[in-house]
């Protein structure tokens, strides 16, 4: 059993495991109807939505069975990308949103994502609310009150009037685009939206069947759009992640673009160019900062995850942020990550500097390895400790990330060096070291 019910992006794991089972998951729709009552009182609002994995239909019933022990009312959007319940949650005051998605994990995953109508993602005190009262030995029902549901019918297309509200009607005429939806979230609204504004679009994995979320496909596996792109003859390419806040670039000329380019690239669109701060994460390749500060700006950075980035965001008074694997937040929209938001804003920078190579910086050769594991061991002990010491020692001018991933059972190695040999060695080096301990 897992120590903590959230992790760095919601609750995520395999369907079936703890607490994504049939015993808990109706506890944790009790608990979010309990802290919401708690919070906003007796009658709160609530949006859910889902991404396309066949078990969602199940977990939101299961769910729904919890929340609709209390006087909640429920407006289910059905299929929705992550980031337009955010948007619609903010716009249209819900007490809150649930996502029941994996995000760019295989269909076998899949995870409940919170959004507060206040403060967005959830902060620690909400969680350490909502697990509490999971933790707690189940009370009696008294069936005296009960919820309410909707179906929210119009959610794809309020969401798609708050995106095109921030662009020139028809700014994509004559431009072909090619759309990775990754058979996600975004099958559907991505090519709306992009059609609405004019672009001729060329679609891919917009036929999800319950399985084929992210399979081979989208912003993490971004080779068939770069294919796409070149054959086509297409103007440019974007992949999104299986829930649509993560973002990959593809240019015509075929090269692939992650969270960092990204941020390079509109770190001179207008609306942000006035901006001497960005926010990234210990990730961010050093090739970007040293970019930045060749434009007189300078690069914060965070732990990984978004949240750590949105809240720096506000915390720095800042417009811009992102992740390398494509988290983009652009805080005059909202605070949080929507690929498409994003993509259309790539597009601006496309046309509003002329430059349609999107030409970027030069990035330090960086290798990124990840490792699966059994178990999470401390790597601040030993041996693990004096095993990373030891690499980092012979990186003087580069930097080494040892870290595990927040929604997988992954180890992820990161080496930087301006010999990239050297950094390939050294993180393999690195990886069989550890894996005999953690394998």
């Amino acid at each position: 059993m897992k120590d903590s019910l959230f992790g760095t992006d919601g609750i995520r794991e395999r369907v079936g495991s703890h607490p994504l089972t049939q015993e808990l998951l109706p506890k944790i729709g009790d608990a979010i109807a309990l802290w919401l009552q708690k919070k906003y009182g007796s009658s709160p609002t609530i949006l859910i939505a889902q991404d396309t994995r066949e078990s969602c239909a199940y977990i939101k019933s299961l769910l729904k069975s919890g929340l609709l022990r209390h006087s909640v009312t429920v407006h289910d959007a059905f299929v929705l990308p992550t980031p337009a319940v955010h948007k619609l949650v903010q716009s249209n005051q819900f007490s809150c949103g649930i996502i029941i998605s994996a995000s760019h994990n295989a269909y076998a995953d899949n995870g409940i994502k919170i959004v507060d109508g206040i403060t967005g993602k959830l902060t620690a005190q909400d969680e350490h609310s909502i697990a509490a009262i999971v933790a707690q030995e189940s009370s009696e029902f008294a069936y005296r009150t009960f919820g309410a549901e909707n179906f929210y019918s119009s959610a794809a297309q309020d969401y798609q009037h708050l995106v095109t509200a921030f662009f020139q009607p028809n700014f994509l005429r004559d431009m072909r685009v090619v759309l990775d939806c990754a058979n996600g979230a975004t099958s559907t609204s991505a090519p709306a939206i992009f059609e609405h504004l004019g672009a001729h679009v060329i679609p891919l994995n917009t036929t999800p069947n319950g399985r084929n979320i992210n399979h081979q496909c989208g912003a993490v596996h971004p080779q068939q759009l770069q294919q796409t792109v070149q054959e086509s003859k297409a103007d440019i390419g974007f992949a999104f992640d299986g829930d649509g806040d993560r973002l990959t670039v593809v240019t015509r000329d075929g090269r692939i673009y992650n969270g960092d380019d990204i941020l390079a690239l509109l770190s001179g669109h207008p609306t942000y160019a006035a901006q001497n701060t960005i926010v990234s994460t210990v990730m961010a390749n050093q090739g970007l900062e040293a970019y930045l500060e060749e434009h007189d700006k300078k690069l914060i950075r965070t732990p990984v995850g978004d949240k750590f980035v949105a809240q720096t965001l506000t915390e720095q008074n800042v417009l811009l942020g992102g992740e390398q694997s494509g988290h983009i937040i652009l805080a005059d929209y909202a605070h949080c990550s929507d690929g498409i938001f994003a993509a259309l804003r790539v597009m601006e920078v496309m046309l509003f500097t002329a430059n349609r190579e999107l030409k970027s910086f030069i990035p330090f050769p960086q290798v990124l390895l990840n490792m699966p594991v059994k178990q999470k061991k401390s790597l601040t002990q030993e041996p693990c400790a004096s095993l990373i010491a030891a690499t980092q020692a012979q990186l003087p001018g580069g930097r080494l990330l040892v870290r595990y991933s927040g929604t997988e059972n992954l180890l992820r190695i990161l080496v930087e060096d301006a010999d990239a040999q050297k950094a390939h060695n050294l993180s393999a080096q690195l990886a069989r070291q550890l894996e005999k301990e953690l394998g």
